[in-house]
C-alpha cells in the first residue's frame, strides 16, 4: 500500500465529520472514509446495528451514538457540546449525510457554535440513479421522498411538472404503483426510469413511460428502495402563428435575412424556410 493510502495515526481534529457510507456494495467505502472511522472518537448514526455491520467489516471498533428524526433538541446539544473536545464522524444508514435525512439540523448547530464541520464526497444513491438512467443530467432537480399521502403526492408532482430539468426521487418498493400512477395521470408523455438495487448484484435500471413500468411491476413487484427519475417536459416546436409573430418582432430591426437566422438559432426551425416566410410577410 502506497504512503498516501495509510490511515494516518495523528489525533483529529475535534469537530463533526460527515462520512459517506456504501449504498450495497461495500467496495464503495473510499479510503478517506475508513481513516477517518478508524481514527474519530465516535459515530452518530441513523441505526447502530446498521453502522456496526460496517464497522465490524472495516475492523474498526467505536462507540456509536444514535442520531436519527426522532433525536430531541437536547440530545443533538449534548452531541454539538461533546464535539468542542471529540472528532464525531456522522453517517446515514447508507450514502451520503444531509441527503433526504435530518442531519442537516446538526451541522446548523454546529456552525452556530463555531464547531468545525468536514464532509467527506462519496456514493449517493441519487447520483447513481442519475447517471444510469440515461435521462438528461445537465440540469436535474432531486425532491426527495415522493409524500405518501395521494392528495400531498399529487399536489407536489404537479408543482413540479413544468420544472425544465430531470426530476430525482427516493421511493419505496411498496409505494412505486402509486407514485407510477400519478405520473401516469399527469405526465403520460414523460420519459421515467426506475433504478433500484443500486450497486448490488441485481441492480436494475428500467426506463419506459409510466403506463408501461406499471404494467412491468404490477407483475413483478419491487423490493427495496428505489430512485425514481423524471425526464424534463418536451421543448416543443412553435406553432406557424408563433413563429410568424417572432419573424415580425425581429424584423422591426433587422433584415429579412437576419431575422430568419435569429427566429431559427432561437426555435430550430429551419432558416429558409423562414427566411420564405418572412418575405412574403414583407410584401403582404
Amino acid at each position: 500500500m502506497s504512503d498516501t493510502a495509510q490511515p494516518s495515526q495523528d489525533r483529529l481534529t475535534p469537530g463533526l465529520y460527515l462520512v459517506a457510507t456504501p449504498i450495497g456494495n461495500l467496495g464503495d467505502i473510499t479510503l478517506r472514509a475508513v481513516d477517518i472511522l478508524s481514527r474519530c472518537d465516535g459515530v452518530a448514526c441513523e441505526d447502530t446495528r446498521v453502522t456496526g455491520k460496517l464497522l465490524k467489516h472495516l475492523g474498526i471498533s467505536k462507540p456509536m451514538w444514535r442520531y436519527d428524526d426522532h433525536s430531541e433538541h437536547r440530545d443533538r446539544g449534548r452531541l454539538v457540546d461533546s464535539m468542542r473536545s471529540r472528532a464525531v464522524a456522522l453517517v446515514s444508514d447508507a450514502g451520503t449525510p444531509m441527503i433526504s435525512d435530518p442531519g442537516y439540523r446538526l451541522v446548523n448547530d454546529c456552525r452556530a457554535e463555531g464547531i468545525p464541520v468536514t464532509s467527506l464526497p462519496g456514493a449517493c444513491a441519487a447520483v447513481v440513479g442519475l447517471t444510469l438512467s440515461g435521462l438528461p443530467n445537465d440540469r436535474f432537480l432531486f425532491a426527495g421522498f415522493l409524500p405518501s399521502k395521494e392528495k400531498a403526492r399529487r399536489e407536489t408532482l404537479e408543482e413540479l411538472a413544468n420544472t425544465d430539468a430531470t426530476l430525482v426521487f427516493y421511493e419505496t418498493g411498496p409505494r412505486l404503483l402509486k407514485s407510477l400512477a400519478a405520473l401516469k395521470e399527469l405526465m403520460p408523455e414523460r420519459e421515467i426510469a426506475v433504478a433500484r438495487e443500486l450497486t448490488k448484484l441485481h441492480e436494475e435500471c428500467r426506463r419506459g413511460l409510466a403506463d408501461g413500468l406499471m404494467a412491468y411491476y404490477d407483475a413483478n413487484p419491487p423490493k427495496g428502495e428505489i430512485v425514481l427519475l423524471v425526464g424534463p417536459p418536451e421543448t416543443h416546436a412553435p406553432s406557424d402563428a408563433d413563429a410568424d409573430t417572432m419573424l415580425r418582432e425581429a424584423m422591426a430591426t433587422m433584415k429579412a435575412s437576419q431575422a430568419a437566422a435569429q427566429v431559427s438559432k432561437a426555435t430550430g426551425l429551419d432558416r429558409k424556410t423562414l427566411y420564405a416566410r418572412a418575405m412574403e410577410m414583407k410584401s403582404e
